[in-house]
Order: structure tokens, then C-alpha cells, then sequence
């Protein structure tokens, strides 16, 4: 069987780039307009320090691999044959979540949020149960960039709750539900990059790194509120373990998460 020409799929690898522009349009849009979003939008007791979304950049950047790696055999087989049409899907309800989120239209961001995790999660599980990194190009364009976007797309849905339900911290003191809410929202947080970090031997670096990234901002920003404050830094500090923890895991069984043989499983023949 011939190998796969860089032809194969054409209409959704222009698709892919296609939209990959357009996610990467609208999420400038939110940073170069006047409005500024991660600057003047509805603060609660979640937001985090602006720079909490650079993740952004690094997300983007890694994006654009896979959309070069999709012309590559190896990337087809991922990105084109398994991911297949819910990655433009994924890419398009990002950009219309961030489209609403920057006019501030948080109910209906929520929605979308709650979407793009559900598509997001749906891509996880595909590239992570199904799909083997066999080489650093898989693990970089492939692997990485879909954990740091889940780990990220779930923060996301935590802070879009509470702008859309939440109260304004600007105006109103954090009461007695609010600090319920912010201790749940935030031992959600670090009970999730504590799954990454243990749900495999290897661990899930990026995924725990993207969320204990957020929960750092979280404190940094939230100084109105001494419970807050204290409540999201103790609970960056337990996920900052789960970091440790993944990161230990990771090269302690094969660089870049690509499994070394043990004794029981090496081959009995040897070189």
C-alpha cells in the first residue's frame, strides 16, 4: 500500500487552516481591542492575573505545528484520520465562545465554554487513549498542544460560571456563598490536575501544568479577599505537587512520554 500523499484530505486540511486563522484572529481581537478583555471585563472572585491567559500565545504557537503536521504521513494519521472534522468544529465554537465572552455576553459564553470542553474532551480522549506518541513531532503537535488546551478549556469553564452567575468583586464583598462556591470551584481545579497528574503512570504534565498556571494567577490577582486569597494558594501549592509529581512520572518512564521497556517487558531475545 502506497503511502499517504500530502493530497489525502485536502478539503479538511485547508479547513484546518482555515479556521486555525480565524481561532487565532479572534482570540488577538479580544487583546488588541479597545475593550481589552483580560483587562476590563467583569472581575470576580476567580478572575485571574492577566497574565494568566498568555497560555494563549503558547497554545496558538503549538497549534500551528499540528496544522503543518497534518501534511506529514505521521500527523495525517492523528489529525486528519482519527481527530478528523471536530477539530474545525472545536476551532469554531473557541472562536464564537471568545467572540461572546469578549462582549461580554457571559451566559451565553458559559454555554459555548461547556461546548468547546465537550469537543476538546472528546479530542483527549481520542489522542490520548488511541494514539500513542511514536516520536517528538507526535508528542509536540500533536499530544501537547490538545493537554494544554483541555487543562486550559476546563479552567476556562470554571471562570466563565462565575462571570456569568457570579457576583462583581469590584462592588460586592465576598458573603458566605460566594466563598463556598470559590473553595469548590477551586478544589475542582486542583482535584483535576491531580488527575492528570495520577490517572497514568507517565502522568499528564501539560494538563496539570495549564491548571496550577491558572490557580497561580488566581492567587496572585485575588488580594480583595484574605480567604480567597489563601484558600486558591494553598490549593496552588497541592497542585503544584500533582506537577511534581507528573513531571517525575514523565521522565521516569521515557522522555517526551514514549514508554521505555522494563525487564518484564523487554525482549527475551537479546541484540
Amino acid at each position: 500500500m502506497a503511502d499517504p500523499s500530502w493530497k489525502d484530505g485536502i478539503i479538511l486540511k485547508v479547513v484546518n487552516v482555515i479556521v486555525y486563522f480565524l481561532f487565532l484572529g479572534s482570540n488577538i481581537y479580544t487583546v488588541a481591542a479597545p475593550s481589552g478583555i483580560y483587562y476590563s471585563g467583569k472581575e470576580t472572585y476567580m478572575t485571574p492575573a492577566p497574565w494568566a491567559f498568555l497560555i494563549w500565545s503558547l497554545i496558538h504557537l503549538l497549534l500551528f505545528g499540528t496544522i503543518v503536521y497534518q501534511f506529514f504521513p505521521a500527523g495525517q494519521a492523528v489529525i486528519i484520520d482519527a481527530v478528523s472534522w471536530r477539530f474545525p468544529l472545536l476551532v469554531l465554537l473557541n472562536a464564537i465562545y471568545v467572540n461572546f465572552w469578549a462582549s461580554q455576553y457571559y451566559v451565553l459564553a458559559f454555554v459555548l465554554a461547556l461546548c468547546v470542553s465537550s469537543v476538546v474532551t472528546h479530542i483527549y480522549y481520542i489522542v490520548k487513549k488511541h494514539h500513542t506518541p511514536q516520536c517528538t513531532p507526535d508528542e509536540l503537535f500533536i499530544h501537547l498542544p490538545f493537554s494544554l488546551y483541555h487543562g486550559w478549556t476546563t479552567v476556562l469553564v470554571v471562570l466563565t460560571a462565575f462571570e456569568a452567575f457570579g457576583v462583581d468583586s469590584r462592588h460586592t464583598p465576598a458573603g458566605i456563598w460566594t466563598k463556598i462556591f470559590v473553595f469548590l470551584a477551586l478544589f475542582f481545579l486542583e482535584g483535576t490536575a491531580g488527575t492528570y497528574a495520577f490517572s497514568t503512570a507517565e502522568g499528564d504534565l501539560a494538563g496539570s501544568i495549564a491548571i496550577t498556571w491558572a490557580m497561580a494567577a488566581i492567587t496572585a490577582h485575588q488580594t480583595s479577599s484574605g480567604f480567597v486569597h489563601w484558600t486558591a494558594f494553598v490549593f496552588t501549592v497541592l497542585s503544584l505537587l500533582c506537577v511534581i509529581k507528573a513531571a517525575l512520572g514523565l521522565f521516569g518512564i521515557g522522555r517526551f512520554g514514549v514508554v521505555r521497556l522494563d525487564e518484564e517487558r523487554a525482549p527475551l531475545i537479546g541484540p
